[in-house]
């Protein structure tokens, strides 16, 4: 039985060969965007997805940029809050901050150091998984903050990077699957 909302999913996503830089297939989510709909089904799929899996937060993370995309989303939809992660120097007060590596280089997080009580649960939301550098940053976050990382949410998967095994043991579950 075929699945007519990740068809769409899937039929909307570009691939730009070598974007940002040589040998990197960069899967582009904006034209899903543009989708009349289409935003709001893939919502609805990660909604019914978490309830599958018995995850129930308090709070959605979502990195900059396209966690912010679909995490305030999902956390309106499940009624929870939300927490924006983000590149340094965009956030008024206090931080934490991680830095960490990425499929082409590194880069340094921050989050509100009052944004997580601790013993909430949470769940992080991107668009792609690559290697697992940002999530994990994202999950150094939230755990040196108190928090229960209850799992990762991404629409795409780019699989052979060894991501799950970088991101271990926190479970991770895509819509779609490329390959790296």
């Amino acid at each position: 039985m075929g699945d007519e909302m990740l068809d769409r999913l899937r039929s909307s996503i570009r691939t730009v060969p070598d974007f940002p830089i040589e040998g990197i297939m960069f899967r582009d989510i904006t034209p899903l965007l543009g989708e009349p709909g289409l935003l709001s089904e893939v919502t609805q799929r990660l909604v019914e997805d978490i309830a599958r899996l018995g995850w129930e937060p308090d709070l959605i993370i979502g990195p900059e940029a396209r966690g912010f995309i679909f995490g305030p989303l999902l956390a309106d939809r499940l009624g929870c809050g939300f927490v924006p992660v983000r590149k340094p120097g965009k956030l008024p007060s206090s931080t934490r901050r991680v830095e960490y590596s990425l499929e082409y280089g590194s880069n340094v997080l921050e989050m509100h150091e009052d944004a997580i009580q601790p013993g909430q649960e949470v769940l992080i939301i991107d668009d792609l998984l690559a290697t697992g550098g940002t999530i994990s940053a994202c999950v150094r976050l939230c755990e040196e903050a108190g928090a229960k990382v209850l799992g990762a949410l991404f629409l795409i998967e780019l699989v052979g990077l060894g991501a799950r095994e970088a991101i271990s043991p926190i479970q991770a579950h895509a819509l779609l699957e490329y390959p790296a």
